[in-house]
């Protein structure tokens, strides 16, 4: 079942999360016991590597520390701190270097980072351990909403097509085309079809689909397992993927839905390559990425329905003010549309 690949992810970012252990210090573990429980372990994980950068920083950056390494770190060290030290840091994450290699986090890479050294001040703020917490006056940067990068319906099948047909690609992008292009026409017209954010799709296994009913099930982001609906198209392109994988025989219920070519199950940078090899071609001005296939879904299913509750659920949105937020231009259109809907006088 699917629910064993999700375990097998989740067991190795465990370990992998164990190994940074020994990188920071000893006190860091109450934390992540603290939020094991309300968190998954990619959030987790994420915590660690910024975390591991702040202490890097305080070890080799922060006169304050005393030149201690990172394992060496106590919570009087932190209490130290002042905001212009945070201050500092924040600066420091817009450009630093690690292993000889440039680093820069813009708006949004730095109020992660921000995000996560709140979390972690907050809690020994809340235990008692320190007697302010000042991270929480750090201002978070401000972060200038992108736009929505989607296809128009002329490229979906303009992208469809170059699939099928293998329009545009080089010689020796052709030769593994003819091996895939089942494999790679239903991967794309699935993602279309039903919005599922990539992660989510590389999860799926065989016996995860119930083509009865044009239903699949899939583990959404943390964690949680929903039913959700493909087309008849998704239908028609998956029929032919897996008649193929019959004749290979690869078929069976419980292995993956979409392998690569040494028959293991596909993983989320190699689906992201594919879509941007395909996209390239189709849309050229456009940097097209999986997450951008989810785009162009939602916004299809938005101007269809105008229900923007719905279109949360199917994405998987929690709340349905990211949804809001995302297609704030066409909720901005539908109203302009009613303006003059409602008449005072005939």
């Amino acid at each position: 079942m699917s629910e064993n690949y999700y375990k097998t992810i989740d067991h190795e970012r465990t370990l992998r999360l164990r190994e940074l252990f020994t990188e920071l210090p000893p006190f860091a573990r109450d934390f992540f016991r603290s939020v094991e429980t309300t968190t998954s372990a990619l959030t987790r994980l994420n915590y660690a590597y910024d975390l591991r950068l702040f202490f890097n920083y305080l070890s080799t950056e922060c006169s304050k520390v005393g030149g201690k390494t990172p394992a060496d770190i106590t919570i009087d060290d932190l209490s130290r701190l002042d905001l212009t030290d945070f201050e500092i840091y924040v600066e420091y994450l817009g450009l630093y270097f690690k292993d000889d290699k440039e680093i820069e986090n813009a708006s949004r890479g730095k109020a992660r980072k921000i995000a996560s050294l709140r979390s972690f001040f907050k809690y020994y703020y809340k235990k008692g351990l320190l007697e302010k917490n000042v991270c929480a006056l750090i201002d978070m940067p401000k972060i200038h909403e992108k736009p929505i990068v989607r296809l128009e319906p002329n490229e979906v099948a303009d992208l469809l097509d170059l699939i099928e047909q293998g329009t545009g690609l080089t010689a020796k992008q052709r030769v593994y085309h003819d091996l895939t292009k089942k494999r790679d026409l239903a991967l794309v017209t699935f993602l279309l079809a039903t919005g599922i954010r990539v992660s989510e799709l590389v999860g799926l296994n065989i016996g995860d689909l119930d083509f009865v009913n044009g239903s699949f099930k899939a583990t959404r982001k943390g964690g949680s397992e929903a039913i959700l609906y493909f087309s008849e198209e998704a239908e028609k392109a998956l029929a032919d993927y897996l008649d193929e994988r019959k004749n290979q025989k690869t078929y069976a219920l419980d292995e993956p839905l979409f392998l690569n070519l040494q028959k293991q199950r596909l993983g989320v940078r190699s689906v992201e390559n594919l879509v941007k090899k395909y996209a390239r071609l189709a849309a050229p001005l456009k940097n097209i990425s999986p997450h951008k296939l989810r785009s162009t879904f939602g916004t299809a299913l938005y101007q269809e329905t105008g229900d923007i509750y719905l279109v949360a659920d199917v994405l998987g949105h929690k709340d349905v003010n990211t949804t809001r937020k995302h297609y704030a231009k066409i909720v901005d259109d539908r109203r302009k549309s009613v303006k003059n809907a409602v008449k005072l006088r005939d």
